[in-house]
């Protein structure tokens, strides 16, 4: 059975960090990556990286967010720095091989 556990998310001040963590189990994921969903927004694609470390990121994230992976633990992160009040969202791990899998989300909040 193929899961997606994320963990990491929480409540901080403009300006803090978060690291998200993202455990996969049950299956090795070519892609693997991050998507968000503020409260009445589309869900939108934040980062993504292979599983030769190639990364995308959204453009608006660029030079806050990173992506990493940690392939032996079939885990991947994602450190947000400079923290701002519209990162605030349901942040979703997924995973891709044949489909697309996805995590259950954790909540950001990000206060001002």
């Amino acid at each position: 059975q193929v899961q997606l556990v994320e963990s990491g998310g929480g409540l901080v001040q403009a300006g803090g960090s978060l690291r998200l963590s993202c455990a996969a189990s049950g299956s090795i994921f070519i892609i693997m990556g991050w998507y968000r969903q503020a409260s009445g927004k589309q869900r939108e694609l934040v980062a993504s990286i292979t599983n030769a470390g190639s990364t995308n990121y959204a453009d608006s994230l660029k030079g806050r967010f990173t992506i990493s992976r940690d392939n032996a633990k079939n885990t991947v992160y994602l450190q947000m720095n400079s923290l701002k009040p519209e990162d605030t969202a349901v942040y979703y791990c997924y995973g891709d091989l044949f489909g697309r899998s996805w995590g259950q989300g954790t909540q950001v909040t990000v206060s001002s």
